[in-house]
């Protein structure tokens, strides 16, 4: 199976009428593998695939339009009839199991183990699954946040996360296939670097000559339309928005 990304979600910070919060599925390799769990993504999830047959999520930052749907997972998991045939890998930061649990009134998510198993994510992070390649790099956010290569048979996805300018990102994306990267600010403000301008995303593509740009998370200081032209203006790149529903290969 050839590397293909399916956009189920994009909007920043908040879903809207059929845009769901960030979240993706990265399929190759006979793996399949859920990429952020934004709101409204399990959902769209449901449209591409089994998630019960999910063979691990990742989870670039615990930020609830990055993660909160991992809540609506649990309950299908455990209580809607969609259980899988072993627990489903977590990859996140280490405090997401006990983020879950209190949404439960829990002390730990224990009463889960049978259809999750959470798996701390750190800087260097590596993982196999079947032939698909799953790497994590530290960026530079406002908590504990990851960015993604994914590798399959001599292709290659990177994924940014959130985060701002930071010289992981550039290695990350080196001579990536497809760079998926967020765009959520117009303008940096007060030193921010938290987030990504459009121009920040081109320059980084163009620095890691990716071969295709895919721009998400625009936030609404943008249009997504807007945010595409203005990176595609700095990537000397092919470069497209991101938009749900979308299947790409990388």
């Amino acid at each position: 199976m050839p590397l293909t990304l399916t956009v189920l979600g994009t909007a920043s910070p908040h879903p809207g009428p059929d845009r769901p919060c960030s979240g993706y599925l990265v399929s190759g390799g006979g793996a399949e593998v859920w990429v952020d769990a934004g709101p409204g993504t399990f959902a769209a999830l449901q449209r591409h695939t089994d998630p019960s047959r999910l063979t691990a999520i990742w989870i670039s930052h615990l930020h609830a339009d990055h993660s909160a749907d991992l809540l609506s997972a649990a309950y299908a998991f455990a209580f809607g009839g969609m259980t899988p045939h072993a627990p489903i890998p977590v990859y996140a930061p280490k405090d997401c199991a006990r983020r879950l649990a209190g949404f439960f009134g829990r002390p730990d998510v224990g009463f889960l183990k049978g259809v999750l198993d959470f798996r701390d994510l750190y800087d260097g992070h590596d993982v196999r699954h079947w032939n698909l390649r799953l790497t994590a790099r530290a960026v530079a956010h406002d908590t504990e946040a990851y960015g993604l290569r994914a590798e399959c048979q001599g292709s290659v996805l990177a994924y940014s996360g959130d985060t701002g300018p930071c010289p992981a990102l550039a290695e990350l994306a080196a001579h990536a296939d497809l760079f998926l990267c967020e765009a959520d600010i117009s303008e940096h403000r007060d030193g921010e670097q938290v987030h990504m301008t459009p121009e920040d995303a081109g320059r980084v593509a163009r620095a890691a000559r990716v071969r295709e740009l895919l721009v998400t998370h625009a936030g609404p200081t943008l249009t997504r339309e807007a945010a595409t032209a203005r990176a595609a203006s700095a990537s000397g790149r092919p470069t497209f928005a991101a938009v749900e529903g979308h299947i790409h290969s990388a």
